[in-house]
């Protein structure tokens, strides 16, 4: 098993939270019960999901010029991301403002800010996407800069892997280039223009008329896989009790594009499944603690949880960790 080099290219934004015994209905005023302000965004979550998880991992994305980007910089230094290709644009850094309820549900609205600024990317960014395992990208920074990342990833035989959120129609020109898209239900829905009676399956049969493989996530009840030479697996999530899941799906994709690069790309059922659910164990450990990047787990953490949820796995050397 090969060490993991892993170069995200996504948002990084400071995180406003807001605790409450429900979330707000359009129109509705609700009292919290705390507030924090914490390191996240897509990118820079799953950046650090993948450090924590093992991955030498960089970062290439945007933060203003004010008073959020000295702690966004350093957050994501002091879990171990190369940050050299973080750049400093004019104006403000971006901000998600976040509700989370009792059942650890939550709402997010996100202001993109510098996130906005990355439209193109430059050579030392070409560099570190041609030297990485593994490209993994969100939608939270201009497509443009994203689609120019896959391009040099393609070329230079860097697997791509897509966590298409938001959810948005993507245009062909990046799903020629995707070797693994992971999205949620809703997300999956949009990529593939499906109708609201569409079921999962039929789902997972659509994004494959897109990519060539896919992992449609599920939250609690874990994930569903399937690709082009014929593979169908669904994954459980170790059952834990649920805190907060607002970087869980994070968690999952960073820990997923580890396991992915260490492997060289799962090549059969048996280590899908263990790729899969070492990711599950990642989001589920995320899941117990709250906050964004502050909940990422460490590759201990996600080792610990996958061997007691997956035990013969674990001891036949089948986690991403043996």
């Amino acid at each position: 098993m090969m060490d993991a080099r892993v170069v995200v290219v996504g948002s990084t934004n400071l995180d406003l939270v807001v605790t409450a015994p429900s979330l707000p209905r359009p129109g509705e005023t609700v009292l919290g019960n705390g507030f924090s302000t914490v390191p996240g965004g897509k990118g820079a979550n799953q950046a650090v999901a993948a450090a924590r998880a093992g991955a030498r991992c960089a970062f290439v994305g945007a933060v203003g010029q004010d008073g959020f980007a000295d702690q966004l910089r350093a957050s994501l230094a002091d879990a171990g991301v190369d940050v050299r290709r973080l750049r400093s644009v004019p104006g403000p850094s971006g901000v998600a403002l976040i509700a989370v309820d009792a059942a650890a549900e939550n709402l997010i609205v996100v202001a993109p800010g510098a996130n906005g600024e990355l439209t193109s990317l430059a050579d030392p960014d070409r560099a570190a996407v041609e030297a990485a395992d593994v490209l993994l990208a969100q939608l939270e920074v201009p497509i443009e800069a994203v689609i120019q990342a896959a391009g040099w990833a393609r070329t230079a035989g860097t697997t791509v892997v897509l966590n298409a959120a938001p959810a948005r129609r993507l245009p062909a020109e990046l799903l020629d280039v995707v070797d693994l898209l992971v999205v949620n239900q809703v997300e999956a829905a949009v990529i593939a223009g499906a109708d609201d009676g569409v079921g999962l399956d039929g789902l997972m049969e659509a994004l494959l008329d897109l990519v060539p493989r896919a992992v449609v996530t599920l939250g609690a009840r874990g994930v569903r896989y399937a690709d082009r030479l014929g593979l169908r697996l669904s994954v459980p999530s170790p059952t834990v009790e649920a805190v907060d899941t607002t970087a869980a799906g994070d968690a999952f994709t960073g820990a997923l594009a580890v396991a992915w690069a260490e492997r060289g790309g799962p090549v059969d059922a048996a280590a899908v499944t263990a790729a899969l659910a070492w990711a599950c164990a990642a989001g589920a450990a995320c899941a117990r603690r709250p906050g964004a990047s502050t909940a990422l787990p460490t590759r201990d953490e996600i080792d610990e949880l996958f061997a007691q949820a997956c035990p013969q796995a674990s001891a036949t050397g089948g986690g991403a960790a043996a």
